[in-house]
């Protein structure tokens, strides 16, 4: 079982473990501000900010397991198994497959009210990186120095939680 905690002094720490009794080859993995992210359903980025993580890096796309960006922002993907719930593309929403959310969030915001107000439209949705790496099911601790939330993908929709 993934966990994850943030550690607030009068520095601020998040980490987590990765209880995965396989490895995927992942790499401390750094994404420079001008690196392309392109997304499956929806307008990638060409610039963000900065970031720097856990990788597993396919077809020069980093599969980002956890990663924190350049303003501060921490967020990881944890194991949900069980519960998480990837919809269908949906018009007028924001459609991240789930291997996208890490750098969607970390390339756009600066700190968990932004990321917050980013997902009133964000709609996780269900499109595998590849037939050899089917999506995991996955839920979300996002932190920053003076907050974190827990973003859940389940049946009835996106649920967030103030951590």
């Amino acid at each position: 079982m993934c966990t994850a905690a943030t550690y607030h002094s009068t520095d601020f720490y998040f980490g987590r473990n990765l209880d995965l009794e396989y490895s995927y080859s992942e790499t401390v993995t750094v994404t420079p501000r001008n690196f392309p992210f392109e997304f499956r359903m929806c307008n990638g980025l060409k610039s963000h900010f900065a970031m720097v993580g856990t990788a597993f890096v396919e077809e020069d796309y980093p599969l980002y397991y956890e990663a924190v960006n350049e303003k501060g922002l921490c967020m990881a993907g944890l194991n949900f198994p069980g519960n998480a719930d990837y919809k269908p593309y949906t018009e007028g929403k924001t459609n991240i497959t789930p291997f996208e959310f890490i750098p969607w969030i970390l390339g756009l915001c600066a700190n968990v009210s932004e990321a917050r107000e980013a997902l009133y439209s964000f709609n996780p949705v269900s499109i595998n990186f590849s037939d050899e790496l089917p999506l995991s099911p996955l839920h979300w601790i996002i932190s920053d120095r003076d907050e974190s939330m827990v973003v859940e993908c389940v049946g009835e929709g996106v649920k967030i939680y103030d951590a």
